[in-house]
């Protein structure tokens, strides 16, 4: 990683430059930018941090903060680690002051060391009070048998619980075939999960409070209702029963997805995967969207409406996607006891549709380990778990 340039200017020369000189930017000095904020018990022990090409920059009445550092971690604890999600924050309060950088499919044993890398863009005011320009805390820490430990204000036991779920689901896939198929069905595997990657087209979700756009496309293509259409997934916990939402070209407005939960347990989380149909009839995937909030609770046989108040707008490369369709399926669900459900790979399998989602982060991790250490290195890793 980058080494970092500790050549930086105080907090009060930045002041006087936006105060009425030509605005400049200026590397940042982690002895005095940043301080990471980690409890005394914590059992991940802070090392070393790399500031590489962080700027601070003055812009009116805001400073700009572009973090490009990496900060090297020591498992101090006794059990493996599985996943980090870190919070960064510049300031509370206004947009643009806070941000998380999540590092899921680790295998950390204790005493071993890992890095983190960070690439945000923060904004604080001017006038906020001197010290550190950033603070850097755990939010969560996800160890090998699910155990969480941090503040959870971002709800990463959740997101680290999921990611870790699927990583188990994935690498027991694989080394499934590599005991059924040999080395040779382990490859044919890994090349076609790579080609689905590159090959996978790309949307872009921007999900907001609810609110008509007045301006593009959405603008001059009329109202229409649309319904949702489902994709089967028998294993699913929670299963949709309905779901319309107001369309205007590429923002779907007011989405409503009606639920019905067919476990014996209380669900308290659902995140609903999205596929769109173009003008041209190209079905997109468009990721996942949480469909619930924090208080969200569906007992057994309960039914339950997700979304309403939002508005979600589809672009692809920065083009809005004029939306002709739409279908959704159950991608996680999170029980009112902490544990997950993840679809299957035979669930994921069985669908064209499926197959073209976002692969999960253990996925995409055991490609590149493959790229970059052929077969011998793939197997290797997954005799490991």
């Amino acid at each position: 990683m980058s080494i970092w340039n500790s050549k930086s200017l105080p907090v009060l020369a930045l002041l006087a430059v936006a105060c009425g000189l030509q605005a400049q930017e200026t590397a940042l000095d982690p002895q005095s930018s940043i301080k990471f904020d980690l409890p005394s018990d914590s059992p991940l022990t802070l090392l070393s941090t790399s500031m590489g090409e962080s700027r601070a920059t003055a812009r009116g009445g805001a400073m700009v903060i572009d973090l490009h550092m990496s900060v090297t971690l020591k498992n101090s604890g006794m059990k493996r680690v599985r996943g980090v999600m870190m919070l960064i924050t510049a300031q509370e309060v206004a947009p643009g002051g806070k941000g998380s950088v999540a590092k899921p499919s680790l295998d950390i044993l204790p005493g071993q060391t890992f890095t983190v890398p960070v690439d945000l863009r923060l904004v604080r005011p001017l006038q906020t009070a001197s010290g550190p320009l950033v603070h850097v805390s755990l939010d969560g820490i996800l160890f090998e048998d699910l155990c969480f430990v941090g503040p959870n204000k971002l709800n990463s036991k959740r997101m680290l619980t999921f990611w870790e779920v699927e990583a188990q689901r994935d690498r027991k896939y694989l080394k499934q075939i590599l005991q059924a198929r040999g080395e040779a069905g382990l490859r044919d595997e890994m090349i076609a999960s790579i080609g689905r990657m590159s090959d996978r087209p790309q949307m872009d979700v921007a999900l907001a409070r609810n609110g008509r756009s007045v301006t593009g496309q959405a603008a001059t293509v009329p109202d229409k209702m649309l319904q949702f259409a489902f994709l089967s997934m028998p294993g699913a916990p929670v299963e949709p029963v309905r779901g319309w939402a107001d369309v205007t070209g590429n923002e779907a407005r007011s989405p409503q997805i009606e639920v019905l939960n067919k476990s014996k347990q209380t669900v308290r989380y659902v995140e609903i995967g999205w596929l769109v149909k173009d003008k041209d009839g190209r079905v997109i995937p468009a990721g996942s969207v949480p469909a619930s909030e924090n208080a969200l609770l569906i007992g057994s046989g309960q039914k339950a409406t997700l979304l309403q108040d939002k508005a979600l707008k589809f672009s692809r490369s920065g083009k809005p996607v004029e939306i002709q369709g739409m279908t959704g399926f159950v991608q996680q669900v999170e029980f009112a006891n902490g544990s997950v459900w993840v679809p299957s790979r035979a669930e994921l399998n069985a669908s064209p549709m499926l197959r073209s989602m976002t692969p999960s982060p253990e996925e995409q991790r055991l490609g590149e380990l493959y790229t970059k250490k052929g077969l011998a290195g793939l197997v290797a890793d997954l005799n490991r778990y």
